[in-house]
């Protein structure tokens, strides 16, 4: 795994059941490992939102009839850039423009529709890969310039 020729220093991965009773696991488990990078309260707070609403998608959209795997990866580079896979094997995604418009939900007046809108504003990069009937998987990254760098 590379990030613009940078060099991956050290990275997990966790396999969780789609349960929702998992989501709050997801979030300290990445952030418990993002914070290696020394970043500030408002960056951790970042970084868990946004995995919490990678995780809640999962759970709701990927799989609403069963239980299925997430899969998360995380992984940190040597220029404190931080990297987040969130991924399913669920029903997909039939069309990823509209999914990521704010306030769309496939669910209809059931949820709030800000996921996508809600991870893209916390990170500094999102990107939404999906095939109907195989799953989806969100990638977010952020750098991390952490308490190191405050005044």
């Amino acid at each position: 795994m590379k990030h613009n020729k940078h060099t991956l220093v050290n990275q997990m991965k966790l396999v969780l059941d789609s349960r929702s009773v998992n989501e709050s696991f997801a979030r300290a488990t990445v952030s418990a490992f993002a914070a290696q990078l020394d970043p500030t309260v408002e960056e951790l707070t970042d970084i868990k939102t946004a995995v919490s609403e990678a995780v809640t998608n999962a759970i709701v959209h990927a799989y609403p009839d069963s239980t299925g795997k997430i899969t998360l990866w995380a992984g940190i580079y040597v220029d404190g850039f931080f990297r987040v896979f969130v991924k399913d094997q669920g029903r997909g995604i039939e069309d990823i423009k509209l999914a990521r418009q704010p306030l769309y939900s496939s669910l209809g007046d059931e949820r709030a529709g800000l996921g996508f809108a809600v991870m893209e504003s916390f990170m500094d990069n999102l990107r939404v890969r999906s095939s109907p009937g195989k799953g989806t998987t969100i990638t977010m990254g952020k750098h991390i310039k952490g308490k190191r760098n405050d005044g």
